[in-house]
Protein backbone atom coordinates (compact mmCIF):
# COMPACT_ATOMS: atom_id res chain seq x y z
CA UNK A 1 0.00 0.00 0.00
CA UNK A 2 2.86 2.55 0.41
CA UNK A 3 4.04 1.72 -2.42
CA UNK A 4 1.26 2.15 -4.52
CA UNK A 5 0.56 5.73 -2.79
CA UNK A 6 4.13 6.50 -3.72
CA UNK A 7 3.63 6.00 -7.23
CA UNK A 8 0.29 7.81 -6.95
CA UNK A 9 2.38 10.66 -5.79
CA UNK A 10 4.55 10.55 -8.48
CA UNK A 11 2.51 10.10 -10.94
CA UNK A 12 0.58 13.33 -9.37
CA UNK A 13 3.49 15.52 -9.18
CA UNK A 14 4.87 14.68 -13.12
CA UNK A 15 1.35 15.01 -14.37
CA UNK A 16 -0.12 17.64 -12.47
CA UNK A 17 -3.23 15.92 -11.27
CA UNK A 18 -4.41 16.64 -7.72
CA UNK A 19 -6.58 13.93 -7.10
CA UNK A 20 -3.91 11.23 -7.83
CA UNK A 21 -1.45 13.76 -5.15
CA UNK A 22 -4.22 13.15 -2.41
CA UNK A 23 -5.32 9.67 -3.09
CA UNK A 24 -1.02 9.02 -3.28
CA UNK A 25 -0.97 10.83 0.59
CA UNK A 26 -3.83 8.86 2.04
CA UNK A 27 -2.63 5.49 1.08
CA UNK A 28 1.04 6.08 2.44
CA UNK A 29 -0.16 7.42 5.49
CA UNK A 30 -2.82 4.04 6.04
CA UNK A 31 -0.27 2.02 5.01
CA UNK A 32 2.43 3.35 7.76
CA UNK A 33 -0.28 3.01 10.25
CA UNK A 34 -1.00 -0.48 9.34
CA UNK A 35 2.78 -1.68 9.20
CA UNK A 36 3.57 0.13 12.81
CA UNK A 37 0.67 -1.71 14.49
CA UNK A 38 1.91 -5.14 13.18
CA UNK A 39 5.45 -4.29 13.63
CA UNK A 40 4.08 -3.77 17.06
CA UNK A 41 2.68 -6.98 17.42
CA UNK A 42 -0.99 -5.89 16.92
CA UNK A 43 -3.28 -8.03 14.85
CA UNK A 44 -4.56 -5.92 11.81
CA UNK A 45 -7.14 -7.43 10.03
CA UNK A 46 -7.20 -10.54 11.63
CA UNK A 47 -3.36 -11.33 10.86
CA UNK A 48 -0.74 -11.01 13.18
CA UNK A 49 1.77 -9.67 10.92
CA UNK A 50 0.95 -7.26 7.73
CA UNK A 51 3.45 -6.78 4.92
Amino acid sequence: MIVLGLILLIIGLIAGIGALWTIGIILVAIGAVLWVLGALGHAVGGRRHYW
